[in-house]
């Protein structure tokens, strides 16, 4: 029994039965995948150092030796790369994209992140960081003039030093749930964790819900939509190990995007102004959620109509949130804070930094320059937000749609939707990879093409899950952390090669492809 190769989007039937024996072993391997990244946490997770934890014995011997130290590493960094072939071999395994897929689909899901849900935090200190903003909160200092180092024994609480003397960025919802968990943790570090976990948790299960559901509505297959955007090894990462509130944002702005497009649109601009008071760059999806009310047939009138009313019923419940907790506005002056750092792999960070260098090699300041590439590159996104927004639709960026089609004219929408958010991230100077995941999530529900857009997915996931492992572990002064990185390094950049040029099962999803794959449905993998 054959059939096309899961990728390429077939709908043949195939028997539920068939499809779960079949993506058994992909889905077992993300789960063994799924628990060495918790075993190896142990050793290169982050911990506070008021932490009690860090004196028991297993962490004492998994943190303060070379050998136990590089042993976590490497647990760690075979169970994400495990984890990232599994997610490539189970849409294989599947046979093709059906109904039948998606209890499968789902059972991986949950299986590939419970664990996660259990391993100390992972690439990121910002789960630290949310701690000291909820102790500001509960201390009745403003977290938009003030930064940790506010706080007495502020070292203790375990973020990075970038968030010891930055204002937060996030909106006033996301300060009240950082209060909250502080509030319930008694000020153990390790029970404030637990809300944000759940709060990240609660992000994926929205995801995993309107993601389908959006697709659906805009003739994508909800089932590969499912697997692409939201069970990528990506967002498992960055969301759930590392316990970002990018989770819940997204989530909530997805949730809002489906329930404008099925023309409930006060309760969905509602669900994009949560996700704008969690984290503040959702603002993007305001115009493009009012131009959606609107509807296909609206003139100019009944735009600016819709769009003052998406302003004014966002910037309304904002105002309210602002006033209940004393803040105000605050975070509008916070917007750039993490903007104060660049990484190599931005554009315009990467310009920036190399012209500001050459100028400084010269005698000049180079900071100037460095500030003004930068501010060009804010200004481009910001107008390229604009023009986005309002040209028609139908015309320029974006999939042609009859002006009398309305699920045509919405999915026009969101891609360029999806094309603003991209516009912002690439001409940011920094990047962070879980960035990629909004990008991935608004191009999936409205359509990511096999071929050259589906490799480029494929070769995204792979650079920043090495991103990822090779960037913030947590490893003691006396431990010399270059030999970590390295050993981290090597394992990852030796595993994906071998996923894109040696295996036999996966090489050929890194390749053009001539003709139609037949792939054996087999239970082994």
């Amino acid at each position: 029994m054959t059939h096309p190769e899961a990728l390429g989007g077939s709908n043949a039937p195939v028997h539920g039965t068939v499809i779960a024996k079949a993506a058994r072993t992909a889905i077992l391997q993300g789960f063994i995948g799924s628990l060495l990244m918790v075993a190896g946490s142990v050793g290169v997770g982050w911990l506070a150092s008021s932490s009690a934890l860090i004196r028991t014995p297993l962490f004492i011997m998994a943190r303060t030796s070379p050998a136990g130290v590089i042993l976590c590493t490497v647990m760690l960094c075979l169970g994400a790369l495990l984890l990232l072939r599994s997610w490539l071999r189970i849409a294989q395994r599947i046979g093709g994209w059906n109904p039948s897929a998606r209890r499968v689909l789902r059972r991986a899901l949950w299986m590939w992140t419970l664990p996660l849900m259990l391993a100390l935090p992972l690439f990121s200190r910002d789960a630290y960081a949310y701690i000291g903003q909820g102790r500001l909160m509960e201390q009745g200092l403003d977290p938009y003039t003030n930064g940790i180092s506010a706080l007495s024994n502020y070292f203790s609480l375990g973020p990075d030093k970038m968030w010891t003397e930055a204002p937060t960025p996030y909106g006033p919802l996301w300060l009240w749930i950082e209060q909250g968990a502080v509030w319930v943790s008694a000020g153990i570090p390790e029970l404030a964790l637990i809300p944000f976990r759940l709060a990240a948790l609660g992000g994926v299960l929205l995801l995993t819900i309107y993601v389908p559901r959006l697709a659906a509505r805009y003739g994508v297959n909800p089932d590969r939509a499912l697997w692409l955007g939201v069970l990528n090894p990506v967002l498992l990462i960055n969301f759930i190990a590392s316990a970002h509130n990018d989770s819940l944002m997204l989530g909530l702005a997805v949730a809002g995007l489906y329930y404008t497009s099925v023309k409930r649109p006060v309760l969905g601009i509602v669900l994009i102004t949560a996700s704008i008071a969690i984290k503040p760059i959702t603002l993007i999806a305001l115009p493009f959620a009012g131009l959606v009310w609107a509807g296909s047939r609206a003139g100019w009138g009944r735009r600016m109509f819709c769009w003052t009313a998406t302003l004014g019923l966002s910037l309304g419940l904002l105002a309210a949130a602002g006033f209940v907790n004393g803040l105000g506005f605050g975070w509008l002056g916070a917007l750039q804070t993490p903007g104060a750092v660049w990484i190599w792999y931005a554009p315009v960070g990467l310009l920036a930094h190399t012209a500001g260098s050459v100028v400084g090699l010269f005698g000049g300041s180079g900071v100037p320059v460095t500030d003004v590439i930068q501010t060009i590159g804010t200004a481009v996104s910001a107008l390229a937000i604009v023009w986005l927004a309002v040209r028609t639709p139908g015309r320029g960026i974006g999939m042609p749609a009859p002006i009398d089609d309305e699920p045509g004219f919405n999915k026009t929408v969101l891609r360029r939707m999806a094309w603003a958010f991209a516009a912002v991230v690439v001409l940011a100077p920094v990047i962070q990879p879980w960035y990629m995941v909004w990008l991935l999530v608004f191009f999936t529900v409205t359509g990511i093409a096999d071929g050259p857009q589906l490799r480029t997915v494929f070769y995204l996931t792979a650079f920043f899950t090495l991103i990822a492992l090779t960037d913030q572990l947590s490893v003691f002064q006396w431990i010399p952390i270059e030999v970590v990185r390295g050993v981290a390094i090597a394992i990852a950049v030796s595993f994906i090669a071998y996923l894109v040029f040696f295996d036999k099962k996966t090489h050929v999803l890194f390749r053009p492809r001539r003709g139609t794959l037949k792939l054996k449905l087999k239970p082994k993998s």
